[in-house]
């Protein structure tokens, strides 16, 4: 059965590349071979983005997904009509920016949980623009979480073969080293096993990185792995999963690049995150885990500095989508729905 889930996809903060990032990929034909997209924003923003990457495309304006076109010459919107695009200025924070690309992220996620669309794609937002606005989030993944009434999330980055998971994100070094907890190590190993079979393993073995260096050498270097990870993953076998370590984090997730183990998990933001952008932001794909929906976004930032040059790179935009869509795919046929329970 071949499944085209719809998607919600953002336009992230408007003075960024992501209109313009969008104009160049929903206009290839590939993107319609695996889903169905819709920018959620603006249809003016989509518009000056269409004129100044120069495709060829024209606009349906649609007040839901019901009424979406669905070919690649057209660029579905749901209008929000939140982009004076006469006072934008490319490249600057600004906290309108910031307020139109939550309520973006707010209306995408409101589609999706009715069943209107099946998985949600963000566009790059600006964390200063967001706060300035008076949303007051690290950044996507705890407002997904938020408006999903999420109480346990975590975050993936994908890169080619490469997913790694976080115990931990954005918060201090000091306070990531406090939540090395065997609790949220086993709770993080639930919530990677559950999203690396829906990207279509199954039967994942997953690989915990330690927290210190060489994994603590024995306890030379420290003892949180003894402490705190062995336990987490004695436990995690016991309950089913397959899960080794912990290993060096200096050569875990390289093992886990070359296909020795389906996901890695990281300790902190950083451990995880120098891994999978040295692979290159512009193929890389943020995905959170212990949504109720799916919902991936490109890996990079904004990039002010070539917004509005027509020179964004929408590569890890439209890895986003096509992996929601795979996704999207498997929930869809193992469960009717793309909808899930959380607790």
């Amino acid at each position: 059965m071949n499944i085209r889930p719809i998607l919600a996809v953002t336009l992230g903060d408007p003075a960024g590349t992501g209109p313009e990032l969008l104009a160049k990929a929903l206009t290839e034909t590939e993107s319609r071979e695996y889903a169905r997209p819709i920018v959620v924003g603006s249809v003016m923003a989509m518009q000056e983005a269409i004129d100044l990457v120069g495709v060829k495309a024209s606009i349906n304006s649609i007040a839901s997904p019901a009424k979406l076109a669905d070919d690649a010459s057209i660029i579905d919107v749901l209008d929000l009509d939140n982009v004076d695009v006469n006072h934008l200025v490319r490249g600057q924070v600004d906290p309108k920016n910031g307020e139109a690309a939550y309520r973006c992220i707010e209306r995408a996620v409101e589609v999706t949980m009715r069943g209107e669309a099946h998985a949600v794609v963000t566009s790059a937002i600006n964390k200063k623009a967001l706060n300035e606005a008076g949303y007051h989030f690290d950044g996507h993944t705890e407002i997904l979480a938020h408006l999903t009434k999420a109480p346990r999330v975590t975050m993936m980055l994908v890169a080619e073969d490469l997913r790694i998971c976080h115990v931990s994100t954005h918060v201090s070094l000091r306070e990531a080293i406090n939540r090395v907890q065997p609790s949220r190590i086993l709770e993080v190993i639930r919530l990677a096993d559950q999203g690396v079979r829906e990207m279509g393993i199954e039967n994942p073995h997953i690989a915990i990185a330690g927290l210190n260096p060489h994994a603590g050498e024995g306890g030379l270097f420290g003892t949180e792995e003894d402490e705190f990870i062995s336990p987490a993953i004695v436990d995690a076998n016991e309950q089913g999963f397959h899960v080794s370590g912990p290993f060096a984090g200096d050569t875990v997730f390289f093992r886990v690049l070359k296909k020795q183990f389906d996901c890695g998990i990281a300790m902190y933001h950083d451990q995880g995150h120098v891994a999978a952008k040295m692979l290159g932001i512009w193929l890389g794909v943020n995905v959170t885990l212990g949504l109720p929906i799916i919902r991936t976004s490109v890996e990079h930032g904004t990039d002010f500095d070539n917004a509005g040059t027509g020179r964004g790179d929408p590569r890890s935009l439209k890895q986003a989508m096509k992996l929601a869509a795979t996704m999207a795919s498997n929930r869809l046929r193992k469960t009717g729905s793309a909808i899930v329970e959380v607790s």
